[in-house]
């Protein structure tokens, strides 16, 4: 394979607000966190095996310590009795893990069900449905390990435009009947008298699966747990180099080398461009920005009926996602700038602080106190894998979430542990099945396409 070695920037430790996964060599060493709600109100980190200090051999190195390459490792040692490293570029779950907006919603990727009837026909998208509900289940068991702030109920898909209320009736009959998934359809009314008063909801899509969670103690507690059974975590070590002889997986780091038999890529959309030739183009990052107010008072909570704290998304394409938080805070997320150069550019800001003003006029001009963003991992048929992309090669990966990665991480890190311990025969869904999707060197020039389509999704879910 090729011998290029990654160039890092090895003496800069501060986060880097302009970082960019496309343009960027790599995500830097040891950089800090970045300034999210979730860093702020976690706690002390827990414990982590340091920077690697010394060459090393292993069995298998997961690269990335975020939810997927911890669930990996965790799964690796409970059900295969195999303890593995993980290797991270800078801080545990630095990236997607400690910057999304705590939301596990009952999906992977960015399909709807009836999306995936269209691609792959009504039985493949009930056996997709069926790992789904095992996903969940999965998750669901995890968490009642971790102190991460769970808040069940359910998930409020709400129709931002009355002309969007046919489509949520269409798809949650469709998951009634086709799915025996037990959705409701709830009308205006009943959305603000009994959930909240979004002013733009013309009513809404009820599913009964959704679990809001504290993101930055869901990864501690992932840390901890791996680490209990025996993995190991190296935060400081990107992988700078890597080469494969004779079957051997040579990763170099910044303080040795590690010699593994196996790798398992779990780097999401801050996968740097020459990881690896398998990987390489086959993800369009997508920044999203989230902000987290002051905590409310009792008279803006009255204003917005806030009668739940359940995960709450709109009908746009380029979607709100937002939900009041359990210390009385109120966090709302959506699409931000197209390059990391632009990150900083106060309009990402604004577009979010009129969208919460539009939806919930009391809180129009209330304090902000954290705002941040991060790169999405968006595969290009907007679907994940979990895949052994080379049957020659023993490299793994689980990519491609497309922001709705909370809670399928937990399932695709135990998938990928299946396949790396060689129990994976029985992964037939297309999503084991087939590599990502790439598109050559055109990926950096999709931006421009990206540009163009913002402005459509824009004029169409505001004007149209």
């Amino acid at each position: 394979m090729d011998d290029k070695v990654i160039q890092l920037d090895r003496n800069h430790d501060s986060y880097d607000p302009r970082y960019d996964p496309v343009v960027d060599r790599g995500p830097g060493r040891n950089r800090d966190y970045a300034p999210t709600y979730w860093i702020a109100t976690a706690g002390e980190p827990p414990r982590d095996d340091g920077p690697v200090t010394a060459d090393m051999d292993v069995d298998v190195a997961v690269i990335g310590s975020g939810y997927t390459g911890l669930s990996c490792a965790i799964h690796l040692a409970k059900e295969h009795g195999i303890k593995a490293t993980v290797l991270e570029a800078n801080r545990v779950a630095w990236g997607c893990s400690t910057r999304n907006g705590g939301q596990a919603q009952f999906s992977a990727g960015r399909l709807t069900r009836s999306g995936w009837i269209a691609r792959w026909g009504i039985d493949v998208a009930r056996r997709m449905h069926a790992e789904m509900l095992d996903g969940f289940d999965l998750f669901r068991g995890l968490i009642r390990e971790i102190d991460c702030d769970p808040q069940d109920g359910g998930h409020l898909y709400l129709a931002h435009k009355t002309k969007m209320m046919p489509a949520l009736e269409a798809e949650s009959k469709l998951l009634n009947e086709m799915f025996d998934y037990k959705t409701r359809i709830l009308s205006r009314e009943e959305v603000h008298r009994d959930y909240v008063r979004d002013e733009e909801a013309a009513g809404a899509m009820l599913e009964p699966d959704g679990i809001a969670i504290h993101a930055g103690k869901l990864a501690y507690g992932y840390l901890k747990m791996a680490r209990a059974l025996g993995a190991k975590v190296h935060p400081g070590s990107p992988v700078a180099g890597w080469t494969t002889r004779d079957g051997v997986h040579y990763l170099s780091t910044p303080g040795g080398t590690v010699r593994a038999r196996a790798v398992a890529l779990a780097t999401a959309a801050y996968t740097p461009p020459g990881m690896h030739p398998l990987t390489r183009h086959r993800l369009m990052p997508i920044l999203s920005n989230s902000i987290v107010t002051r905590k409310l008072t009792d008279a803006e909570r009255e204003a917005c009926n806030f009668q739940t704290k359940m995960v709450l998304t709109d009908t746009r394409t380029l979607r709100f996602y937002y939900r009041q938080m359990p210390d009385g805070r109120f966090q709302i997320g959506s699409r931000s700038a197209i390059t990391g150069a632009d990150a900083e550019n106060l309009r990402h800001l604004q577009l979010l602080l009129d969208g919460l003003g539009r939806k919930f006029p009391a809180l129009k001009g209330i304090d902000i106190d954290y705002s941040w963003w991060g790169w999405v991992d968006v595969s290009h048929d907007m679907m994940p894998r979990i895949f052994q992309p080379d049957p020659k090669q023993t490299i793994y990966y689980a990519l491609g979430y497309g922001g709705n990665g909370v809670m399928y991480s937990a399932q695709a890190g135990r998938r990928m542990a299946q396949l790396v311990a060689g129990k994976g025969g029985a992964l037939d869904l297309p999503i084991f099945s087939s590599e990502l999707p790439g598109h050559g060197v055109l990926t950096p020039f999709r931006r421009l396409g990206q540009r163009a389509m913002y402005r459509w999704y824009t004029l169409k879910d505001e004007m149209l």
